[in-house]
């Protein structure tokens, strides 16, 4: 390190406070996450390592400013990550980082909007490198490497803060999590788990993966606290539809207990084959089912209602006349859709029951001339047992 003067230090420090308060204050994202990036070995990064371990009472001058001062429960921990960064100094560098890094999130949940997504990008990226270089010199002195561990705990935060409205960018911090896969996930505090489950299973559902998204959700559901009814309920906004998806339908208890209300007429349409007072509840509660992301995957039980109406009518003809009960004309099946107020012709009905036949919600075929369904005679209407429609 070249002789450096108490002033030059003096510049360089106060420099990076006003890069950073600016950075905050215009909100530039891309300017900021320069700021925080350690590991990117910045040549103006390391200057301001050398003039921190010259200077050695930074604290001070964030402290004499209120424009500074604001943010010094994220700049105290980092200057001081960066001087043992600088010296070396590799696990004290990330104990330092993680302290900076969790006065990070308590801002950017403060923030009112995710402007500084790419810097916590960088945060986490850092927390995990630094973590990986930490343990490194942990199991060089004989002492136990567990700083990975503390830095999956930390990435499992950042799920707590990031809007599922850029589901994109949150792939960044699954990815961080996802490579560093030397930590065992069951060892971290119950809490966490379920945050991380809930909201990559959220981003399942998202991306209409139902069987990753029960997995998850129901994780999130097994380990949550059973006495916090709002965390519960947070879960099952989400699982329900999910279960709903794969042909299994909660209980009306569940739905009071709960207050899910909204879903008990999707339930209801789904037993009665009722496609009526499903399109009824959709539209009831269009913004909530909107703004929590799940309207989509409702629309789709569309499907499950059809496949119902046509084995209640299955059932009414089998009591009238068990040998004619696998043939169901086209006909039968516009006449129970009108008594729902349902008016469709012909074609719409057989593009309809063509469908159930091609996704196997009804095994059967056509006979055109007839215009009759001609169903199996084993297993007519088979059960999803936890397979997507849509698969």
């Amino acid at each position: 390190m070249a002789y450096l003067s108490m002033g030059e230090a003096h510049r360089r420090i106060t420099d990076y406070l006003n890069r950073f308060s600016d950075a905050v204050f215009s909100q530039d994202g891309a300017s900021l996450k320069q700021l925080l990036s350690l590991s990117a070995n910045s040549p103006s990064l390391l200057s301001l390592a050398d003039a921190l371990n010259v200077f050695q009472d930074a604290n001070r001058l964030i402290k004499q400013s209120e424009k500074y001062a604001q943010y010094g429960e994220i700049i105290a921990p980092l200057f001081r990550s960066l001087q043992s960064y600088r010296l070396g100094n590799l696990v004290d560098t990330y104990s330092a980082f993680e302290k900076a890094a969790n006065a990070f999130i308590q801002e950017f949940r403060n923030w009112e909007s995710a402007w500084a997504l790419e810097a916590l990008f960088v945060v986490a990226y850092e927390i995990r490198v630094l973590a990986e270089r930490a343990d490194k010199e942990l199991a060089s002195n004989g002492k136990s490497p567990e700083k990975l561990k503390g830095a999956g705990s930390f990435l499992m935060k950042v799920f707590g803060v990031l809007a599922l409205g850029t589901v994109h960018l949150c792939r960044s911090v699954i990815r961080s999590i996802e490579t560093a896969r030397i930590f065992d996930f069951e060892e971290f505090p119950k809490r966490d788990k379920v945050t991380y489950m809930y909201y990559t299973g959220r981003l399942e559902v998202f991306n209409e993966n139902f069987p990753a998204a029960d997995h998850k959700l129901s994780y999130a559901l097994m380990h949550c606290n059973p006495n916090s009814e709002a965390n519960i309920r947070m879960i099952l906004k989400y699982l329900i539809p999910v279960k709903l998806s794969i042909g299994i339908l909660p209980k009306d208890q569940l739905l009071e207990k709960y207050n899910l209300v909204e879903y008990k007429n999707v339930v209801q349409a789904l037993k009665r084959g009722d496609l009526r007072l499903l399109r009824h509840a959709l539209q009831e509660h269009e913004d909530r089912f909107l703004r929590s992301g799940v309207f989509l995957v409702l629309e789709k039980l569309e499907l499950q209602v059809y496949q119902r109406l046509l084995k209640k009518i299955y059932i009414i003809q089998k009591q009238k006349d068990p040998s004619k009960a696998h043939q169901m004309k086209l006909e039968t099946i516009i006449k129970a859709l009108k008594w729902l107020e349902m008016d469709m012709d012909l074609d719409e009905v057989e593009c309809i029951v063509a469908i159930l036949i091609y996704k196997n919600l009804v095994k059967g075929y056509f006979a055109h001339k007839s215009k009759v369904v001609v169903l199996s005679k084993q297993d007519p209407f088979p059960k999803l047992n936890g397979r997507p429609v849509n698969s």
